[in-house]
């Protein structure tokens, strides 16, 4: 099941992203941080007591008076909100209710999502009166709380996640059947549209120069050599210090959304540009959620004939991507058709060892062959023990080895398993999971 998102939402300077840093790197919070993961700070998957969710900061709701953004800035609030399954309503207790805060209020009802009020800046119960004045919101209960310190955070929590069911056990991924869900994903700009379009051999999505014309994720259904997919057009991802408006912070949400709900990930890449330090944030995004992953470098007609550039792109993209190494790569050209449709064939086979399932007989071979190769470290005068692993899930595979002391296993050694488990049992494409037990 994709996780649920929760997105802290406000205006400008009330502590909303010190709230999320609250949130996803307290003591009682466990953030997935995976060596080499490069990751925008505008979301982080999240295991807070035992609940699993996506947290994701937005930018500032602005009191715009009379800018003309301010209705296409309500619009896709209203659609961001639509997207997550909790919103948090982050005011500012020492200003009191302000306009922008009933603004966001009255958007938040609109949406009939589920939404909290955290009266921020409260440092302690001698200041918990503060908070009254925005039940003048509508709200039933309101949550007097300091981000700084974290007083009144775990009881916040507790509010929005409380019917949230605990993580006892690795998820286990949705059923097979149906077709294969691929989002396409990049930069701006990068010619996202320009590619569903020549698959489609129809002018089905809007293309334009502009960067950022795709606010909404768009699912279009496509069959090909006689097997189904879902083609997921998204708003592109750029850095968050380089967002100006706010629709595009908001679209990221979204961007998320469909995210988790793929497959099969295709990052769309410039030739022309090179690699770019978001491009390895938006695989980040796809390894952390566990999608199976395609690298598609587009406009190579521009590259084409020039070896020196050619080089200089493979060496950056084996050094910015290293920890993506799995992916296969194929070049392409949107404008003219080259190789487009051999895409297919790479998504195929990412899909075919995303969804692949093994007997426990066959992961107890692989794990016996990778550790006898290099046995797990020394602790004291013991050693770590593998007993046996079996798979709890695909679609990624996901497995369980279970040991004696698996607290002792270093990130070293969980990678030297992983890319060996990886190796023999034919994974070589996409990402799998490794979940530690104590027998």
């Amino acid at each position: 099941m994709p996780e649920p998102i929760i997105a802290i939402v406000g205006r400008p300077n009330v502590g909303k992203s010190t709230l999320f840093n609250r949130i996803s790197r307290s003591r009682d919070a466990l953030v997935d941080n995976r060596p080499g993961v490069t990751r925008d700070r505008i979301h982080a998957s999240v295991l807070y007591e035992g609940v699993r969710f996506t947290l994701v900061d937005t930018g500032g709701y602005d009191d715009l008076g009379q800018d003309p953004l301010l209705g296409q800035v309500r619009r896709q609030v209203d659609r961001a909100m639509q997207e997550a399954d909790r919103v948090i309503l982050v005011v500012d207790g020492r200003q009191g209710v302000l306009p922008g805060d009933a603004e966001m209020a009255q958007t938040l009802r609109r949406s009939r999502k589920p939404f909290f009020v955290a009266v921020n800046k409260i440092d302690g119960p001698e200041h918990e009166h503060l908070s009254n004045e925005f039940f003048g919101l509508g709200v039933e209960q309101v949550h007097p709380v300091s981000a700084a310190h974290g007083y009144g955070v775990r009881a916040l929590m507790e509010a929005v996640t409380a019917d949230w069911p605990s993580e006892e056990t690795p998820p286990q991924e949705q059923q097979e059947g149906g077709p294969i869900r691929v989002a396409v994903l990049g930069k701006p700009n990068v010619g996202k549209s320009s590619f569903i379009n020549r698959i489609l051999g129809a002018e089905r999505l809007v293309v334009s120069d502009l960067p950022g014309t795709t606010r909404d994720a768009v699912d279009t259904p496509f069959s090909f050599k006689g097997r189904d997919y879902v083609l997921i057009d998204t708003a592109g991802i750029r850095r968050k210090a380089r967002v100006k408006e706010k629709i595009e912070k908001f679209s990221v949400i979204k961007a998320l959304k469909r995210l988790e709900q793929c497959h099969v990930a295709v990052l769309m890449l410039d030739a022309f540009e090179g690699v770019a330090e978001q491009d390895a944030r938006i695989c980040g995004y796809a390894l952390e959620k566990g999608r199976g992953l395609v690298l598609v470098i587009n406009k190579w007609d521009l590259v084409k004939g020039d070896r020196s550039k050619q080089a200089d792109l493979k060496r950056t993209l084996d050094r910015e991507l290293s920890f993506v190494s799995f992916a296969p790569r194929i070049q392409v050209s949107a404008l003219t058709g080259e190789r487009v449709m051999k895409v297919f064939r790479e998504i195929d086979l990412v899909y075919s060892q995303f969804a692949s399932s093994f007997s426990t007989g066959a992961v107890n071979a692989a794990l016996q062959e990778v550790a006898g190769q290099h046995p797990p470290p020394r602790i004291g005068h013991g050693r770590v023990r593998l007993f046996y692993a079996t798979q709890v899930g695909s679609r990624p595979p996901a497995f369980v080895v279970f040991a004696n002391r698996p607290d002792k296993i270093t990130p070293a050694y969980e990678r030297f398993l992983l890319n060996g488990m990886r190796e023999r049992l034919g994974l070589e494409k996409t990402p799998i999971r490794l979940f530690f037990r104590r027998k």
